[in-house]
């Protein structure tokens, strides 16, 4: 009899997120699966590698009575330590997410849920990314997608996002990913039927709002927080910015080689080889 697929999942909002769970049953019905997921949310943490301190990952079982493990690792250790041996299978894909917040445009370089799909990436492993848009903490934006109360903003059905993961597992399980590409998928914070469909793009122009909050300790010594309004994005046509504002889902391939080809011929006429 052959061995079913096996299906990694994890995500950088914790192993307690809500999302988490329906993901995984979305999944059950595509391949074995196994949830490896971090003890604490580590959004925006970018890739971490923990080269100076030991890592726990302890047996769990979750809500459904299925088994996983909960680390003390950021995301891309959990799929590292998961590929390296903790468990005794090598996964045919990893699934992190399904991520609340989006992560758009320049927002992959920061994103603990795109980190880990990046290390599954790096290790040979096919990777999905997922995160759903965030509008609770920005109400303007809220009211241009038909939400009118804060209730309803934070009431987020995770059902039919994870059978749409899972159907693009799916299709990744049996086509496979090129090397060094995996896919980024973002959902449009919008109720399912107010989707208006699916569009392949690519990474947009993310506009970041960070503003600077100074402070002293009661010591008299200064402290910092970066603080800001929510980042907003250009969205030019055919970017994931662009689709989610049109309510589409946006999924974006991603490729880890990040030359910059055509600059290349352009260096050349520098001369550089005179700076040795």
């Amino acid at each position: 009899m052959t061995e079913k697929q096996l299906i990694l999942i994890t995500n950088d909002d914790g192993i307690d997120a809500p999302a988490l769970l329906p993901l995984k049953q979305a999944l059950d019905a595509v391949a074995d699966t196994l949830v490896f997921a971090p003890d604490h949310n580590w959004s925006a943490s970018g890739h971490p590698k923990t080269m100076h301190k030991p890592l726990r990952a302890d047996p769990i079982t979750l809500a459904d009575g299925s088994s996983g493990y909960v680390s003390t690792a950021p995301p891309p250790d959990c799929v590292g330590l998961a590929l390296l041996g903790v468990i005794d299978r090598r996964p045919d894909l990893v699934v992190s997410g399904i991520n609340h917040g989006a992560n758009l445009g320049y927002d992959v370089f920061y994103s603990g849920t795109v980190a880990a799909a990046v290390e599954a990436t790096i290790e040979g492993v096919s990777a999905i990314a997922a995160s759903r848009e965030r509008i609770d903490d920005d109400m303007a934006m809220a009211v241009s997608r038909g939400y009118h109360d804060d209730k309803t903003v934070e009431n987020v059905d995770y059902g039919p996002l994870s059978a749409f993961v899972a159907s693009l597992a799916q299709k990744v399980l049996a086509h496979t990913l090129p090397v060094n590409t995996l896919l980024n998928v973002n959902f449009p914070a919008v109720p399912w039927d107010k989707i208006r469909g699916v569009e392949l793009t690519r990474l947009g122009h993310r506009v970041y709002r960070d503003e600077l909050v100074a402070r002293e300790d009661p010591r008299g010594r200064p402290y910092y927080w970066i603080g800001g309004l929510p980042p907003r994005g250009v969205a030019d046509h055919g970017t994931d910015i662009w689709a989610l504002e049109n309510r589409l889902i946006s999924i974006t391939p991603i490729n880890l080689d990040l030359t910059h080809h055509r600059m290349i011929d352009e260096l050349k006429r520098w001369n550089l080889e005179e700076l040795a």
